[in-house]
């Protein structure tokens, strides 16, 4: 009979481990999904005008910036410290960049004749 006891009791035991475990992996669930579906961090500039919007912009090392060309006009966007440059954006082309280092990014915008 104790024996009988013991296993049930082992058996229980088991269940409730694997239970309470199942339990605590759903609850984490939306923390992991948040955290993949964020990926890296990201920010966005509009070339518009002539001009950046926002016009300056400070970014902490890997987030991604994309420039969008609103003008009727190509640009191209190049880093003040010429470490980075994209091709000629026409009119609703992107260029994104990856930022090495955590410093303020300042671009110059260019007019490009074709």
């Amino acid at each position: 009979m104790r024996v009988r006891k013991r296993m049930r009791l082992r058996k229980s035991v088991l269940i409730f481990c694997v239970a309470a475990s199942a339990m605590l992996a759903l609850a984490a669930l939306p923390t992991v999904e948040k955290s993949i579906a964020a990926g890296p961090p990201a920010a966005e500039v509009k070339i518009d005008n002539f001009s950046f919007t926002p016009a300056t912009l400070t970014v902490k090392a890997g987030t991604q910036i994309t420039w969008t060309n609103a003008d009727d006009i190509p640009h191209t966007v190049v880093s003040e410290d010429r470490s980075f440059k994209s091709k000629v954006l026409d009119t609703d082309e992107k260029f994104t960049f990856t930022a090495s280092k955590p410093v303020p990014t300042r671009t110059s915008v260019r007019f490009t004749r074709r």
